[in-house]
């Protein structure tokens, strides 16, 4: 078995749970190829069981790598995807950040984690991606997103107006700071700080949700993922911002959006015992009430 190790920086903190996680890997005889500039980083750091190879290419993971691990946090999984994109190769996350929301194993699980991937013994969860159509070349051919796609304004204080049509009906134009498109998966994250919903994996749907709009009776919406949504943005300025994911990029005002469903997801490989919704009980502490703690904070 082959794994690819991807990571985008060392701390000195994480230096017991990446040796250990080298040495697991070794003795469960799975060859490892390092992220190139992840290498680098950790080179003088740890201990190597064997001489490191590395890779620095999409075409090098979809030709010959079982399993991508995504060392770091949730912000390393995004960077990580594309790196697999279409190629079906499954992505583990051990988390070794704060959040962990999609890294579904913490740095005290590593030994299980390798035996788990080691007897196969894990399940893939499949997750789908938004692609943007048009503008064409703003991101290259890294034009898809695991979590969303944000529009906002470009640090001017200056409001933007986002007219958006859903499978050209007109849907609303949003007036506000910004808005956001998000899958199911990015539904725990930034629509989410906006009053978004939670929306479980595979439910077919996308997220629009505005970023501190100025109209009151305006809420998030749910639609089918099927749709194709078109926006244009109308604002005092030329240029505004857009990302998607960890990747950002100016736009004008003057292009046309279009926005859908990618042809093709990513698989998150899922360990025995955890799944979306425990995880949204663990992390978000999803449904917790204070009123069953014992604890008197009056004393």
């Amino acid at each position: 078995m082959k794994i690819a190790l991807f990571g985008k920086g060392y701390s000195n903190q994480h230096q017991q749970y990446l040796q250990l996680l080298l040495d697991e890997l070794h003795r469960a005889q799975i060859e490892v190829l390092f992220y190139e500039p992840y290498l680098k980083a950790v080179t003088g750091q740890l201990h190597f069981p064997t001489s490191p190879k590395s890779f620095i290419t999409f075409d090098e993971v979809k030709n010959g790598i079982d399993m991508l691990f995504s060392v770091g946090g949730d912000g390393t999984i995004l960077d990580t995807v594309p790196f697999v994109r279409d190629s079906g190769v499954p992505i583990l996350g051990i988390n070794l950040g704060r959040m962990g929301f999609l890294s579904s194993m913490s740095k005290n699980e590593i030994v299980e984690a390798v035996n788990y991937v080691k007897e196969g013994n894990y399940l893939l969860d499949k997750r789908s991606l938004l692609q943007l159509d048009a503008p064409a070349n703003l991101f290259g051919e890294i034009n898809f997103a695991l979590n969303d796609l944000a529009i906002y304004r470009n640090a001017t204080p200056t409001l933007i107006m986002v007219h958006v049509f859903v499978d050209d009906l007109f849907l609303n134009s949003y007036y506000g700071d910004g808005l956001i498109i998000a899958t199911p998966t990015g539904s725990t994250a930034y629509s989410l700080s906006v009053g978004g919903p939670i929306v479980s994996p595979g439910s077919q749907n996308m997220i629009i949700a505005p970023i501190a709009s100025h109209n009151l009776t305006v809420r998030p919406i749910v639609i089918k993922d099927s749709s194709v949504i078109k926006m244009r943005i109308e604002g005092r300025e030329e240029k505004y911002l857009m990302s998607m994911d960890s990747r950002q990029s100016p736009i004008g005002k003057e292009a046309e959006i279009v926005v859908r469903k990618c042809d093709f997801g990513i698989n998150l490989v899922q360990m025995p015992g955890k799944n979306f919704f425990s995880t949204i009980r663990d992390k978000l502490l999803w449904g917790m009430d204070y009123r069953n703690q014992q604890t008197n904070y009056y004393t």
